[in-house]
């Protein structure tokens, strides 16, 4: 599927669909961002690299913008987030209260373990507080353009984003019993964590070590439902989550790119890399199975990696999978009605 594809009533928009923390060369493909697009309005997953242009170049009107959730807080998924907000704050001050909800993971209350690959313990970033979540990440995104805001504030007269937007963190429950280290990925068949006149928004927890937490969504409307899964390996709880979806939106990589990336490579960084891509991302193959196992309508693979043209992507493991499978470019539109 390539381009911008035009659908009637409820669909998704893969505004970006390249994964990492990377500028691919010769890649049509931008970070990653959906739009979950309903009625009036566009729900937004995960902010990456371009979101802001892509929003315009599908048509949609940041105007309707109605709420931005945040699968985990690794930088390509929220590394423009910052720029919604400084920018977006020029189409939305008829939001002033009744901000723009941001939904994502909290403060993961402990630093990873060290890799046992390492020879000294690497000092963390910010130890006064290393591990914010959205909420505290979004203010200090915001404190830090204090003078560029200040100076529309005060003598343009402009809203503060923090009055725009509303940032707040995910609760999960405690029955849970989740820890970051010790119990990161507890079963669960997902929790609601938003609800207006169009949607119900329920999360679960996904493992992508040593992210913790790390959420997939689904989207559940009067016509259909969408599943996000975030970054992740294969997860039990991810097969729950999209029992009998309209859409399945999973992220793939292909690890023999990785390999090539790596070889003839051993210091420990290398073999750091190598070995996190194994425990925290999904196979093709994987993907599908996910897909399968849940019965969903349709499976379409975002998230790429790398984020451009690869046989891996070619390649369909269908093994039982009778439903319609994507590999969509960026600005494609794909229905999700069940």
């Amino acid at each position: 599927m390539s381009g911008l594809t035009k659908q009637s009533g409820h669909h998704v928009i893969t505004l970006g669909t390249a994964g990492g923390p990377r500028f691919w060369r010769d890649s049509s493909r931008t970070g990653i961002a959906t739009a979950i697009v309903v009625d009036d309005g566009f729900y937004l997953v995960d902010c990456g690299h371009g979101v802001g242009r892509q929003i315009e170049r599908a048509g949609l009107e940041m105007s309707r913008l109605k709420g931005i959730f945040l699968t985990h807080l690794h930088s390509d998924h929220t590394v423009d987030l910052n720029t919604l907000a400084l920018f977006g704050l020029f189409e939305l001050q008829d939001r002033i209260g009744r901000p723009v909800p941001i939904i994502g993971p909290g403060d993961r209350g402990a630093l990873p373990p060290v890799s046992p690959l390492a020879a000294v313990a690497p000092s963390p970033v910010a130890p006064y507080s290393p591990t914010p979540g959205t909420a505290e990440m979004f203010l200090r995104l915001m404190e830090a353009a204090a003078t560029d805001l200040n100076d529309r504030v005060i003598d343009a007269l402009r809203p503060s984003p923090l009055d725009i937007f509303a940032a707040q963190d995910i609760e999960i429950p405690s029955s849970l019993e989740f820890h970051p280290n010790e119990n990161p990925v507890p079963a669960t068949n997902g929790f609601e964590i938003f609800r207006d006149e169009s949607v119900v928004v329920t999360a679960t927890l996904v493992q992508h070590p040593p992210v913790a937490p790390a959420f997939a969504f689904r989207f559940d409307t009067a016509q259909g439902s969408v599943c996000v899964s975030g970054d992740t390996t294969y997860t039990p709880n991810m097969v729950r989550l999209s029992r009998d979806a309209g859409l399945v939106l999973h992220e793939a990589i292909d690890f023999d790119f990785m390999e090539s990336m790596y070889r003839g490579k051993d210091d420990e960084m290398s073999r750091a890399s190598l070995a996190h891509h194994y425990k925290s991302h999904t196979s093709v193959a994987d993907a599908v199975r996910v897909a399968r196992e849940a019965g969903a309508r349709r499976l379409a693979l975002h998230h790429l990696v790398p984020g451009f043209s690869s046989t891996a992507w070619e390649w369909v493991a269908a093994d039982g999978y009778t439903g319609e499978f994507l590999v969509p470019n960026d600005l494609a539109a794909i229905p999700f009605r069940t």
